[in-house]
């Protein structure tokens, strides 16, 4: 990938889209675009932290592992989102693991190079730490999802984020949540089975709750799951 689309790539993120030319461009010069293969990994915890990825193209799976090989995923995330975000102002190793589950094209800016141009350009700084504060936000509400609501309703909530990061507006309100989530996966994300998610996603089926479409993506009704446990 070219410099210019490379800028053209970066400029439609949130972190740059306010950014003039001359900053934008300053970015740009320490970028580098590469690809990964699905079931490659960008990098594996604890590796030497170095880079923070601009997804263009594909999909990534951010999980940590403990020592007995369980997995717990912190996210899942598509085009037009960066990873991982605590690489601004951290040293030390990647929290956790990246794994491509579809073929990847990311945009690789260098921390330590990175941080310099943050430092020339204050304003830069401030978006930064306006993005790292809504993912605060964000994890905030997972642990407070995961400390007071039972596994059924940590689900729905579930469910309702995922709708909304991923997921694709219908006519009547609805949403059909894109990519493949599987049981597993879901129940990795807020550390439950895969059979207590199966039965609950089969009850909400049942109570009308959720469908699916041909393809086998849900559909749901975000206000209509969360009006269940409120």
């Amino acid at each position: 990938m070219k410099a210019e689309e490379i800028k053209g790539v970066l400029s439609q993120f949130s972190l740059f889209k306010e950014l003039n030319n001359e900053e934008l461009d300053k970015v740009v010069e320490i970028s580098i675009s590469r690809e990964w293969k699905k079931g490659s990994h960008v990098f594996l915890q604890d590796d030497p932290l170095e880079n923070v990825y601009f997804i263009n193209k594909g999909r990534v799976k951010i999980y940590r592992s403990d020592i007995n090989g369980k997995e717990q995923i912190v996210a899942i995330l598509t085009k037009g989102e960066m990873f991982p975000h605590v690489g601004f102002f951290r040293k030390g190793g990647y929290p956790a693991f990246s794994e491509v589950l579809e073929n990847a094209q990311l945009v690789v800016v260098p921390i330590s190079q990175f941080e310099k141009v943050l430092i020339e350009n204050p304003e830069l700084c401030i978006k930064v730490f306006k993005v790292l504060g809504e993912k605060i936000v964000d994890l905030q509400e997972r642990l407070e999802a995961q400390i007071l609501n039972n596994t059924y309703e940590q689900i729905i909530k579930l469910l309702v984020r995922l709708a909304k990061m991923h997921g694709k507006k219908l006519e009547n309100g609805s949403i059909i949540l894109n990519g493949d989530f599987t049981n597993k996966d879901l129940a990795n994300m807020i550390g439950t089975t895969r059979e207590t998610v199966s039965r609950t996603l089969t009850k909400m089926k049942k109570e009308m709750l959720i469908k699916t479409d041909q393809d086998g993506h849900l559909i749901i009704n975000p206000d209509q799951l969360l009006e269940t446990i409120f």
